[in-house]
């Protein structure tokens, strides 16, 4: 199978420093991948290099074609889309404004996109009018993955998603990741839980020292 993204030679330096060194990895259509390590192994910098948000050596391939110096806006424009860590959505509008400012298609597939999201994070249907710093931290992460979907993307990235959660909403959380996979969105996470990444996770990467050192594969169960 083609692969949706193709990285090769990946190196980038921050504060003159090696973050990421020669790193290479291919994620398919509909692949679930995930990224482990410790605080400053290179995962979120691995993100960000694949969006555009920082400078970087070597190759990103995205549907065969060189990435290059496109800007993340143009990134995100081919079907890259990208939660950041911190649950950084728009607290000073409500859930259903953070939904809509994020779609770019016509207005009945942006309602059909937004539908398809509430379905994957129910909770959020209640809130839809309220504010997003009113909403709790799992369901500001929630809200910030719904947003990240309704522009549609072939390939998500999530970088640390069950940060600073509690345990039952990461029971609700990790389940509709799975189903993101199932419908065919490809996914690349970033995360420090391994055991998180089972359900998920075809394949399971380990970065140290910005370098790839391990890889796994991971029992994954889908759910649709």
């Amino acid at each position: 199978m083609t692969a949706l993204l193709e990285i090769a030679g990946l190196s980038v330096d921050l504060a003159g420093r090696p973050a990421l060194r020669d790193l290479a990895l291919t994620v398919a259509p509909g692949e679930a991948v995930g990224l482990i390590g410790p605080n400053g192994a290179g995962k979120s910098t691995l993100l960000k290099a694949v969006m555009g948000l920082l400078p970087a050596l070597g190759t990103i391939r995205f549907e065969g074609a060189e990435l290059g110096h496109l800007a993340p806006e143009r990134r995100a424009a081919l079907g890259i889309g990208y939660a950041p860590e911190g649950r950084r959505v728009f607290r000073g509008l409500t859930v259903a404004e953070n939904l809509d400012v994020a779609g770019r298609a016509g207005a009945p597939e942006r309602a059909r996109r937004t539908e398809a999201a509430l379905d994957l994070f129910p909770a959020l249907t209640p809130h839809l009018q309220r504010r997003a710093w009113q909403l709790s931290g799992g369901q500001q992460q929630m809200l910030a993955i719904a947003r990240a979907l309704i522009a549609g993307p072939k390939l998500l990235l999530l970088d640390e998603p069950s940060l600073g959660l509690a345990p039952v909403v990461l029971e609700e959380l990790y389940p509709a990741l799975a189903r993101i996979a199932a419908r065919g969105t490809a996914l690349l996470i970033a995360e420090q839980n391994a055991a998180r990444l089972r359900g998920v996770a075809g394949q399971v990467l380990e970065i140290s020292r910005g370098r790839i050192s391990m890889t796994a594969n991971s029992t994954s169960t889908h759910v649709r």
